[in-house]
């Protein structure tokens, strides 16, 4: 089977200036976290640990001076206070340095670790609250699984960047400058311009390709997202799934996308094995060159043994890093790459926002006004053209018309889900633009057609309409929405986990937790949003009697496709091609003998 790749072609991978630029842009994202202007203790922290962090190189490019003494002193030769300290007292004082060498780094690991944290955490959360904060429009676009993938990357790649770009990358240059001057100051030129020689080579090489790596690393992320993004969906709508008997051809399709992660991998993989080579090839050079020349400067006598000695314990201290740098460049370019994905979905904007004086909603009556609304998801494709309706406070209204007549989208107006491209909704007169979400949210309960519930217990999922609700309160709910005998059968009653989206209860079952949670919440406002059409007649009916209950006292707009629903409210709505073509009571309209008297006729037709 041929692999294909649905997400972005190779083509539209961005170029290596591009990439530079959002990997500055992406640092400079970051650096608040680590700098915060408003947190002292963080920025003590951060200076502290690169204090120690500076202390303990300064000890590592210590330690060959007390390896050279003692071999020195083995050997009879050497001057000086190394000498004096004889060749025990030399190596206790390596093993010393060694372990106050270690000691350093824990300590700036142990310093750091809060910081690193805490800014991993606020990354987290701002970009959770972020996704919620985006419009439906987004949310009804995007994929989830890619979403997951595109969050748990970013936060990990945060993560390894302050790791490795702070305590690796700069302690290496730290370290290599150090050494070069210990080369200038103790051995002549040759020595210091070799080490620079080979380390600029390496560090041009690993570069070259590790850029070239990064953008296989792209591809083959991409793919993974694919993957997992089927494998999620796939998962997700497992009851489809076994109605379509399609577990091959979802097999198929899943094989596909691995097929295609493959091919990047092993094209990675291959890439992986010539840096490893090619790095080897110049670093063993550079090491084979230092060492030759250090053994003929003991072979001259310009040296000693515990020289050379040194020599190669510096040589080692460069070569160790530097074997560990291409693996962190690549690794902090690919982390780059992850969060520059992270910080574009913070940059995504939501369509729907407060404005920058917006002020909490307050209902009195509960009185709602669509003033010459017009709307559309796609301008050129209008959904309401005009709709002008007053719901009074304490009244309730249903909204009914065959599918596309813009039903449902006047219930996601009101709740702000999009704006209005023309007119105008208000709630006791206050414009929705003008008023702030969360309030707007908080006046207005919502029972959908199929209520989805959280993975958690019956108790939980009614207490999720107010947080800090008492047990007393949800059992209060849960009576009121005649589920409360059912929940105490249960062998664990409250306690009673539902399933994911609520599968392990009834379709009847989990309205009437979605009602008693709405019911807690206690809204001034009712949207009932075809509450009822996905359950049969005899349980239908049931609920219907505690919708009503729930709308005593309350504004209540009930949209609905069974006319049998809406036959007492106090007025019928009737859409049709974004128009009210009718309004008034079920008996005024059946009288007209108009689009409702039709739609009620043919319904009763097919009932019968």
């Amino acid at each position: 089977m041929t692999a294909t790749n649905p997400t972005a072609p190779a083509a539209a991978l961005p170029t290596a200036t591009q990439e530079r630029a959002s990997g500055w842009r992406t640092i400079r994202r970051v650096v608040p976290y680590l700098w915060p202007a408003a947190q002292l203790w963080v920025r003590q922290r951060v200076v502290l640990a690169l204090v120690m962090l500076v202390l303990a190189k300064l000890i590592a490019v210590s330690t060959p001076f007390f390896y050279k003494g003692a071999v020195d002193a083995l050997a009879g030769e050497g001057t000086g206070w190394l000498l004096a300290l004889g060749a025990v007292g030399l190596t206790v004082a390596y093993g010393v340095a060694r372990l106050m060498e270690i000691g350093f780094q824990e300590l700036r690991n142990v310093l750091f670790t809060r910081v690193g944290q805490r800014a991993l955490r606020q990354l987290a959360l701002e970009t959770f609250g972020h996704i919620h904060r985006l419009s439906l429009r987004y949310h009804i676009t995007r994929k989830t699984g890619g979403l997951s993938r595109i969050i748990e990357r970013g936060v990990k790649g945060v993560d390894f960047l302050l790791r490795f770009l702070l305590f690796s990358i700069f302690p290496l240059l730290l370290q290599l400058l150090m050494i070069a001057v210990i080369f200038f100051w103790l051995f002549d030129i040759w020595y210091l311009a070799t080490v620079v020689v080979t380390i600029s080579l390496y560090v041009w090489f690993t570069f070259r390709v590790t850029e070239w790596r990064v953008t296989q690393r792209r591809i083959m992320n991409q793919q993974d997202t694919d993957a997992n993004q089927k494998a999620i969906d796939s998962l997700l709508n497992f009851e489809t799934v076994k109605y379509f008997n399609a577990e091959a051809m979802e097999s198929r399709r899943y094989d596909s996308a691995m097929a295609a992660y493959e091919e990047a991998a092993v094209k990675t993989n291959y890439s992986l094995a010539f840096l490893n080579f090619g790095q080897a090839l110049l670093i063993t050079t550079g090491l084979v060159v230092v060492m030759v020349m250090a053994a003929m400067g003991v072979q001259r006598g310009d040296l000693t043994v515990g020289d050379f000695v040194m020599v190669n314990a510096y040589m080692i201290q460069i070569t160790m890093p530097l074997n560990f740098l291409g693996t962190v460049y690549r690794e902090i370019r690919q982390a780059l790459v992850d969060m520059a994905e992270m910080f574009d979905l913070l940059d995504q904007p939501p369509d729907v926002r407060d404005a920058p004086d917006a002020q909490a909603l307050s209902v009195g009556a509960g009185e709602v006004v669509f003033e010459g609304v017009t709307f559309g998801y796609d301008a050129a494709r209008p959904i309401l053209k005009g709709i002008d309706l007053r719901v009074r406070g304490g009244e309730t209204v249903a909204i009914v018309g065959p599918s596309g007549s813009g039903k449902s989208t006047i219930g996601r107006l009101l709740f702000r889900f999009y704006d209005v491209t023309g007119g105008a909704i208000r709630i006791d007169g206050q414009d929705l633009r003008g008023v702030s979400q969360s309030s707007l949210h908080a006046a207005i309960g919502v029972v959908p057609q199929d209520t989805v519930l959280f993975n958690d217990t019956i108790a939980y999922n009614i207490a999720y309409g107010r947080e800090g609700a008492t047990q007393a309160e949800i059992e209060a709910a849960a009576k009121a929405a005649r589920i409360h005998e059912f929940i105490l059968s249960l062998p664990e009653g409250y306690a009673t986990a539902v399933g994911e989206r609520g599968l392990k209860l009834s379709g009847g079952e989990k309205q009437r937790v979605g009602i008693a949670r709405t019911l807690l919440k206690n809204p001034p406002i009712l949207l009932l949003d075809e509450a009822t059409s996905a359950l049969d007649t005899q349980t239908e009916q049931s609920i219907q009697d505690s919708l009503r209950a729930m709308g005593q006292g309350r504004t209540v707009l009930t949209i609905a496709h069974r006319l049998s629903t809406v036959v007492d409210a106090d007025r019928i709505i009737v859409l049709e091609d974004g128009h009210i073509v009718e309004e008034g009571p079920h008996e005024v309209l059946l009288a007209q003998g108009g689009k409702y008297a039709a739609m009620w006729a043919r319904q009763s037709s097919d009932v019968e």
